[in-house]
């Protein structure tokens, strides 16, 4: 196997300022997050977070591998509606390194991988809070992992390190896209249904009416996630992280409990080492039919 030596440039360059997090600190957590988050990442389509004058300056989102990505990065392209996308393939250490020494703080993973595109082997809810109220992304977390486990379906849970959670569920890549994303919308329209007043799954914000939106879009083709361990362009650089459900339980649970600082920390355990299996959803389809036609239809 190939080592690639990566070389960053303007190593000292602080890309947040608030922090005086430099360009090879940010290199230097990746290669020590590494172990963890690549299992995370390989072969999978990323989009590129990237900061080129740190998070107090113009951020863009890349998709489009730039030509001069050495050519030991892997990349696979896939169509779009009007041609295609060659996206980076995030599989070793070095290219983990290389990207953060492009100052791409955040990647963001497809939910698939590069060689089924179209049938994802992750399911996200994304939970963000009306406010600052924390508490409501809690109990929301809380009903999710409550009622998929009455689906028979086992789910994990992270902190986004940005304002939320990801309630995510492995599956066996049998389903498309579209069953994916129409099963998590009836779950979502379950658990809002017995809920009403504090969930809901209106994606207009004036509908809302302060509730919490359980946001099930990034279940589709080319849609992202944040990725495990990816570091957020917000102050302090937090961490998105993998937690357990336990943690669901402390008051003071935020989406931001981790950051680029307390790595040895995030990484003395590993919530999700014993992670579930990736499941079919053909018996939590049935279960999830039965629930409707038994508590009614959904509503947002």
């Amino acid at each position: 196997m190939t080592r690639h030596v990566v070389e960053i440039g303007r190593p000292d360059k602080v890309l947040f300022p608030g922090d005086g997090i430099t360009k090879a600190d940010l290199a230097g957590y990746y290669r020590t997050v590494a172990r963890r988050m690549l299992p995370q990442l390989r072969g999978r389509p990323l989009m590129l977070e990237r900061h080129p004058d740190g998070t107090d300056g113009p951020a863009f989102m890349q998709k489009d591998v730039p030509d001069h990505f050495p050519d030991w990065i892997h990349r696979v392209e896939l169509p779009k509606e009007d041609g295609t996308v060659t996206y980076v393939i995030c599989d070793d250490t070095a290219t983990l390194r290389y990207l953060a020494g492009q100052a791409c703080i955040t990647p963001h993973r497809f939910l698939s991988r590069a060689d089924r595109p179209g049938h994802p082997d992750r399911l996200v809810f994304d939970l963000d809070p009306a406010d600052e109220d924390f508490a409501p992304v809690r109990e929301a977390a809380l009903g999710l992992h409550q009622l998929l486990d009455e689906l028979e379906l086992p789910s994990s849970l992270m902190a986004t390190g940005s304002r939320g959670l990801h309630v995510v569920v492995a599956l066996d890549r049998r389903a498309p896209f579209d069953e994916v994303r129409a099963f998590a919308r009836g779950v979502a329209g379950v658990l809002a249904a017995r809920h009403p007043g504090r969930f809901t799954t209106e994606a207009r914000k004036k509908a809302r009416r302060g509730r919490l939106y359980l946001d099930v879009q990034r279940n589709a083709y080319a849609q992202t996630a944040v990725a495990p361990y990816a570091v957020r362009a917000l102050p302090g650089a937090p961490v998105a992280a993998p937690l357990a459900w336990s943690e669901l339980d402390d008051p003071r649970l935020t989406s931001r409990r981790w950051t680029l600082a307390t790595v040895d920390g995030l990484l003395e355990d590993d919530p999700w080492q014993d992670a579930p299996r990736p499941r079919s959803l053909r018996r939590p389809g049935s279960l999830l039919s039965a629930l409707v036609r038994d508590e009614g239809s959904p509503t947002p």
